[in-house]
Protein backbone atom coordinates (compact mmCIF):
# COMPACT_ATOMS: atom_id res chain seq x y z
CA UNK A 1 0.00 0.00 0.00
CA UNK A 2 1.31 3.43 -0.94
CA UNK A 3 1.34 6.34 1.49
CA UNK A 4 -0.19 9.79 1.09
CA UNK A 5 -0.59 13.08 2.91
CA UNK A 6 -3.35 15.55 2.13
CA UNK A 7 -3.32 19.34 2.47
CA UNK A 8 -6.54 21.35 2.87
CA UNK A 9 -8.38 18.05 3.19
CA UNK A 10 -11.82 19.58 3.70
CA UNK A 11 -14.53 17.07 4.59
CA UNK A 12 -12.80 14.12 2.95
CA UNK A 13 -13.89 13.95 -0.70
CA UNK A 14 -10.40 13.55 -2.10
CA UNK A 15 -9.26 11.45 0.86
CA UNK A 16 -12.11 9.00 0.32
CA UNK A 17 -11.27 8.66 -3.35
CA UNK A 18 -7.59 8.07 -2.65
CA UNK A 19 -8.49 5.55 0.05
CA UNK A 20 -10.46 3.64 -2.58
CA UNK A 21 -7.39 3.83 -4.83
CA UNK A 22 -5.45 2.02 -2.04
CA UNK A 23 -3.47 4.93 -0.65
CA UNK A 24 -2.85 4.94 3.10
CA UNK A 25 -3.18 8.40 4.62
CA UNK A 26 -0.30 9.28 6.91
CA UNK A 27 -2.01 12.55 7.83
CA UNK A 28 -4.68 15.02 6.70
CA UNK A 29 -4.10 18.73 7.26
CA UNK A 30 -7.17 20.97 7.57
CA UNK A 31 -7.74 24.29 9.31
CA UNK A 32 -11.55 24.22 9.51
CA UNK A 33 -12.74 22.65 12.77
CA UNK A 34 -16.05 21.50 11.29
CA UNK A 35 -14.30 19.58 8.52
CA UNK A 36 -11.87 18.08 11.05
CA UNK A 37 -14.79 16.89 13.17
CA UNK A 38 -16.31 15.21 10.12
CA UNK A 39 -13.03 13.49 9.24
CA UNK A 40 -12.53 12.22 12.80
CA UNK A 41 -16.15 11.09 13.10
CA UNK A 42 -16.02 8.98 9.95
CA UNK A 43 -12.43 7.74 10.18
CA UNK A 44 -11.30 7.71 13.84
CA UNK A 45 -8.03 6.05 12.87
CA UNK A 46 -6.99 8.80 10.47
CA UNK A 47 -4.43 11.29 11.76
CA UNK A 48 -6.17 14.67 11.36
CA UNK A 49 -3.97 17.72 11.94
CA UNK A 50 -6.20 20.72 12.69
CA UNK A 51 -3.87 23.53 11.72
CA UNK A 52 -3.00 26.14 9.13
CA UNK A 53 -1.11 24.70 6.18
CA UNK A 54 1.39 27.54 6.50
CA UNK A 55 2.21 26.37 10.03
CA UNK A 56 2.34 22.72 9.00
CA UNK A 57 5.08 23.72 6.56
CA UNK A 58 7.53 23.78 9.46
CA UNK A 59 6.93 20.05 10.11
CA UNK A 60 6.67 18.91 6.49
CA UNK A 61 10.17 17.41 6.55
CA UNK A 62 8.89 14.74 8.98
CA UNK A 63 6.99 13.19 6.06
CA UNK A 64 9.94 13.17 3.66
CA UNK A 65 9.73 10.39 1.08
CA UNK A 66 5.96 9.92 1.14
CA UNK A 67 4.48 8.48 -2.06
CA UNK A 68 1.75 11.03 -2.77
CA UNK A 69 1.07 14.59 -1.66
CA UNK A 70 -2.53 15.52 -2.41
CA UNK A 71 -4.64 18.57 -1.69
CA UNK A 72 -7.41 20.93 -2.61
CA UNK A 73 -5.80 24.35 -2.33
CA UNK A 74 -8.08 27.41 -1.84
CA UNK A 75 -10.08 28.21 -4.98
CA UNK A 76 -11.09 31.90 -4.51
CA UNK A 77 -7.82 33.30 -5.95
CA UNK A 78 -8.66 31.67 -9.32
CA UNK A 79 -12.45 31.50 -9.29
CA UNK A 80 -14.53 33.43 -11.79
CA UNK A 81 -16.91 34.12 -8.91
CA UNK A 82 -14.23 36.32 -7.33
CA UNK A 83 -11.72 38.94 -8.49
CA UNK A 84 -9.26 36.33 -9.82
CA UNK A 85 -6.27 37.92 -8.11
CA UNK A 86 -4.28 34.69 -8.43
CA UNK A 87 -0.85 34.88 -6.82
CA UNK A 88 -1.67 38.35 -5.48
CA UNK A 89 -4.52 36.94 -3.36
CA UNK A 90 -3.56 36.44 0.28
CA UNK A 91 -5.45 33.14 0.22
CA UNK A 92 -3.19 31.68 -2.49
CA UNK A 93 -1.28 28.72 -1.02
CA UNK A 94 0.51 27.42 -4.09
CA UNK A 95 3.84 28.93 -3.06
CA UNK A 96 3.53 27.33 0.38
CA UNK A 97 2.71 24.03 -1.32
CA UNK A 98 5.94 24.29 -3.32
CA UNK A 99 7.88 24.73 -0.07
CA UNK A 100 6.16 21.68 1.41
CA UNK A 101 6.90 19.64 -1.72
CA UNK A 102 10.55 20.67 -1.49
CA UNK A 103 10.69 19.50 2.12
CA UNK A 104 8.79 16.24 1.60
CA UNK A 105 9.90 15.25 -1.92
CA UNK A 106 6.88 12.99 -2.59
CA UNK A 107 6.97 10.69 -5.60
CA UNK A 108 3.80 12.25 -6.99
CA UNK A 109 1.54 15.25 -6.40
CA UNK A 110 -2.19 15.68 -7.01
CA UNK A 111 -3.79 19.10 -6.46
CA UNK A 112 -7.34 20.05 -7.43
CA UNK A 113 -8.71 23.52 -8.07
CA UNK A 114 -11.38 25.41 -10.00
CA UNK A 115 -11.63 25.64 -13.78
CA UNK A 116 -10.53 29.28 -13.63
CA UNK A 117 -6.99 28.14 -12.82
CA UNK A 118 -6.60 27.36 -16.53
CA UNK A 119 -7.71 30.84 -17.68
CA UNK A 120 -5.31 32.75 -19.93
CA UNK A 121 -4.77 35.40 -17.27
CA UNK A 122 -2.90 32.81 -15.16
CA UNK A 123 -0.71 31.41 -17.94
CA UNK A 124 2.47 33.05 -16.63
CA UNK A 125 1.75 31.87 -13.10
CA UNK A 126 1.15 28.31 -14.28
CA UNK A 127 4.51 28.40 -16.09
CA UNK A 128 6.12 29.72 -12.92
CA UNK A 129 4.74 26.81 -10.88
CA UNK A 130 5.73 24.34 -13.58
CA UNK A 131 9.30 25.70 -13.56
CA UNK A 132 9.47 25.42 -9.78
CA UNK A 133 8.30 21.80 -9.89
CA UNK A 134 10.63 20.94 -12.76
CA UNK A 135 13.50 22.27 -10.68
CA UNK A 136 12.49 19.76 -8.00
CA UNK A 137 12.41 16.91 -10.53
CA UNK A 138 8.74 16.68 -11.47
CA UNK A 139 6.85 16.59 -14.73
CA UNK A 140 3.67 18.64 -14.32
CA UNK A 141 0.41 18.51 -16.22
CA UNK A 142 -2.97 20.10 -15.40
CA UNK A 143 -6.14 18.54 -16.78
CA UNK A 144 -9.77 19.70 -16.72
CA UNK A 145 -11.99 16.82 -15.64
CA UNK A 146 -15.79 16.76 -15.55
CA UNK A 147 -17.27 14.88 -12.62
CA UNK A 148 -20.12 13.63 -14.81
CA UNK A 149 -17.59 11.70 -16.90
CA UNK A 150 -16.86 9.55 -13.85
CA UNK A 151 -20.37 8.66 -12.80
CA UNK A 152 -21.08 11.71 -10.63
CA UNK A 153 -24.63 12.99 -11.33
CA UNK A 154 -23.50 16.60 -11.53
CA UNK A 155 -21.97 19.06 -13.98
CA UNK A 156 -18.82 19.81 -11.99
CA UNK A 157 -15.64 20.70 -13.92
CA UNK A 158 -12.48 20.68 -11.79
CA UNK A 159 -8.83 21.11 -12.62
CA UNK A 160 -6.50 18.39 -11.40
CA UNK A 161 -2.81 19.27 -11.38
CA UNK A 162 -0.71 16.14 -11.57
CA UNK A 163 3.04 16.19 -10.98
CA UNK A 164 5.13 13.04 -10.97
CA UNK A 165 8.80 12.18 -10.86
CA UNK A 166 10.36 12.58 -14.28
CA UNK A 167 11.38 8.91 -14.24
CA UNK A 168 7.71 7.87 -13.94
CA UNK A 169 6.14 10.11 -16.59
CA UNK A 170 5.68 7.30 -19.11
CA UNK A 171 3.95 5.13 -16.51
CA UNK A 172 1.11 7.60 -15.90
CA UNK A 173 -1.98 8.08 -18.03
CA UNK A 174 -5.11 10.06 -17.25
CA UNK A 175 -8.29 8.10 -16.52
CA UNK A 176 -10.61 7.66 -19.48
CA UNK A 177 -13.85 9.67 -19.25
CA UNK A 178 -17.26 8.24 -19.89
CA UNK A 179 -16.58 4.84 -18.35
CA UNK A 180 -19.50 5.33 -15.98
CA UNK A 181 -22.55 7.18 -17.31
CA UNK A 182 -24.11 9.31 -14.57
CA UNK A 183 -27.68 8.78 -13.45
CA UNK A 184 -30.15 11.66 -13.37
CA UNK A 185 -31.02 13.67 -10.27
CA UNK A 186 -34.39 11.93 -10.14
CA UNK A 187 -32.86 8.47 -10.35
CA UNK A 188 -30.33 9.25 -7.64
CA UNK A 189 -32.63 11.00 -5.18
CA UNK A 190 -36.03 9.34 -5.72
CA UNK A 191 -35.70 7.00 -2.74
CA UNK A 192 -34.44 9.77 -0.44
CA UNK A 193 -37.25 12.10 -1.53
CA UNK A 194 -39.80 9.42 -0.66
CA UNK A 195 -38.39 8.39 2.73
CA UNK A 196 -41.02 10.43 4.64
CA UNK A 197 -43.86 9.18 2.47
CA UNK A 198 -44.08 12.06 0.00
CA UNK A 199 -46.68 11.03 -2.55
CA UNK A 200 -45.20 13.20 -5.28
CA UNK A 201 -41.75 11.57 -5.27
CA UNK A 202 -42.42 9.34 -8.30
CA UNK A 203 -43.68 12.19 -10.50
CA UNK A 204 -40.88 14.48 -9.32
CA UNK A 205 -38.19 11.91 -10.15
CA UNK A 206 -39.49 11.59 -13.71
CA UNK A 207 -39.25 15.38 -14.16
CA UNK A 208 -35.76 15.60 -12.68
CA UNK A 209 -34.36 13.75 -15.69
CA UNK A 210 -30.99 15.50 -16.07
CA UNK A 211 -27.78 15.62 -14.06
CA UNK A 212 -27.43 18.39 -11.48
CA UNK A 213 -25.84 21.78 -12.15
CA UNK A 214 -22.62 22.54 -10.29
CA UNK A 215 -23.14 22.52 -6.54
CA UNK A 216 -21.62 25.53 -4.79
CA UNK A 217 -20.49 25.58 -1.20
CA UNK A 218 -20.23 29.26 -0.46
CA UNK A 219 -17.90 30.79 2.11
CA UNK A 220 -17.97 31.80 5.75
CA UNK A 221 -18.95 35.29 4.65
CA UNK A 222 -21.98 33.88 2.84
CA UNK A 223 -25.30 33.90 4.71
CA UNK A 224 -27.09 30.56 4.88
CA UNK A 225 -27.00 27.37 2.81
CA UNK A 226 -28.53 27.57 -0.65
CA UNK A 227 -27.88 26.15 -4.10
CA UNK A 228 -26.25 29.24 -5.53
CA UNK A 229 -27.06 32.58 -7.19
CA UNK A 230 -30.13 33.30 -9.31
CA UNK A 231 -28.87 31.56 -12.47
CA UNK A 232 -28.06 28.39 -10.55
CA UNK A 233 -31.40 28.39 -8.77
CA UNK A 234 -33.18 28.65 -12.15
CA UNK A 235 -31.28 25.57 -13.32
CA UNK A 236 -32.37 23.71 -10.20
CA UNK A 237 -35.95 24.89 -10.71
CA UNK A 238 -35.95 23.26 -14.15
CA UNK A 239 -35.33 19.99 -12.30
CA UNK A 240 -38.17 20.69 -9.90
CA UNK A 241 -35.90 21.68 -7.00
CA UNK A 242 -36.34 24.74 -4.78
CA UNK A 243 -32.81 26.09 -4.41
CA UNK A 244 -33.21 29.05 -2.07
CA UNK A 245 -32.59 27.00 1.07
CA UNK A 246 -31.58 23.53 2.22
CA UNK A 247 -34.20 21.42 4.02
CA UNK A 248 -33.67 19.72 7.39
CA UNK A 249 -35.43 16.59 6.14
CA UNK A 250 -37.14 15.05 3.11
CA UNK A 251 -40.60 16.34 2.15
CA UNK A 252 -43.56 15.02 4.15
CA UNK A 253 -46.57 13.05 2.93
CA UNK A 254 -48.64 16.07 1.94
CA UNK A 255 -45.83 18.27 0.60
CA UNK A 256 -46.95 20.60 -2.19
CA UNK A 257 -44.67 22.42 -4.62
CA UNK A 258 -40.98 21.99 -5.40
CA UNK A 259 -39.01 20.04 -2.77
CA UNK A 260 -35.77 21.27 -1.25
CA UNK A 261 -32.63 19.17 -1.00
CA UNK A 262 -31.22 17.99 2.33
CA UNK A 263 -27.51 17.85 3.15
CA UNK A 264 -27.41 14.05 2.60
CA UNK A 265 -29.08 14.54 -0.79
CA UNK A 266 -26.47 17.07 -1.85
CA UNK A 267 -23.74 14.72 -0.62
CA UNK A 268 -25.25 11.97 -2.79
CA UNK A 269 -25.03 14.26 -5.82
CA UNK A 270 -21.37 14.89 -4.97
CA UNK A 271 -20.61 11.18 -5.09
CA UNK A 272 -20.20 10.59 -1.35
CA UNK A 273 -21.16 7.16 0.04
CA UNK A 274 -24.36 6.98 2.09
CA UNK A 275 -22.50 6.18 5.31
CA UNK A 276 -20.34 9.32 5.24
CA UNK A 277 -21.83 11.66 7.85
CA UNK A 278 -21.20 15.42 7.85
CA UNK A 279 -21.13 16.72 11.41
CA UNK A 280 -22.27 20.11 12.65
CA UNK A 281 -25.27 22.38 12.05
CA UNK A 282 -26.95 22.51 8.65
CA UNK A 283 -25.05 25.55 7.36
CA UNK A 284 -21.62 24.19 8.26
CA UNK A 285 -22.48 20.71 7.03
CA UNK A 286 -23.72 22.02 3.69
CA UNK A 287 -20.58 24.11 3.13
CA UNK A 288 -18.46 21.03 3.73
CA UNK A 289 -20.41 19.12 1.09
CA UNK A 290 -20.62 21.96 -1.41
CA UNK A 291 -16.88 22.66 -1.36
CA UNK A 292 -15.87 19.01 -1.65
CA UNK A 293 -14.01 17.22 -4.43
CA UNK A 294 -16.20 14.33 -5.67
CA UNK A 295 -14.72 11.05 -4.36
CA UNK A 296 -15.24 9.12 -7.65
CA UNK A 297 -13.08 11.63 -9.55
CA UNK A 298 -10.34 11.47 -6.93
CA UNK A 299 -10.50 7.68 -7.03
CA UNK A 300 -10.17 7.58 -10.82
CA UNK A 301 -7.04 9.77 -10.85
CA UNK A 302 -5.70 8.08 -7.72
CA UNK A 303 -5.89 4.63 -9.32
CA UNK A 304 -3.87 5.86 -12.30
CA UNK A 305 -1.24 7.34 -9.99
CA UNK A 306 -1.13 4.13 -7.97
CA UNK A 307 -0.51 2.12 -11.12
CA UNK A 308 2.19 4.53 -12.25
CA UNK A 309 4.01 4.41 -8.92
CA UNK A 310 3.85 0.61 -8.67
CA UNK A 311 4.60 -0.20 -12.31
CA UNK A 312 7.48 -2.56 -12.86
CA UNK A 313 10.14 -0.98 -14.98
CA UNK A 314 11.55 -3.12 -17.76
CA UNK A 315 15.11 -2.43 -18.83
CA UNK A 316 16.74 -3.80 -21.96
CA UNK A 317 19.74 -5.96 -21.32
CA UNK A 318 22.70 -4.90 -23.42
Amino acid sequence: MLTSLELCAGAGGQALGLEKAQFHHEALVEIDKHCCNTLRHNRPKWTVLEEDMRLFKEDAHKYKGIDLLAGGLPCPPFSKAGKQLGQADERNLFEDAIDIIDAMRPRAIMIENVRGFLDAVFEDYRKHLQTQLKRLGYHTEPRLLNASDFGVPQLRPRVVIMAIEESRVEDFSWPLPGVRKPRTVGQVLKKMMAENGWQGAEAWAKQANEIAPTIVGGSKKHGGPDLGPTRARKAWASLGVEGRTIAPEAPGVDHVGMPRLTVPMVAKLQGFPDNWHFTGAKTNAYRQVGNAFPPPVAAAVGKQLYEALTARRLYAVA
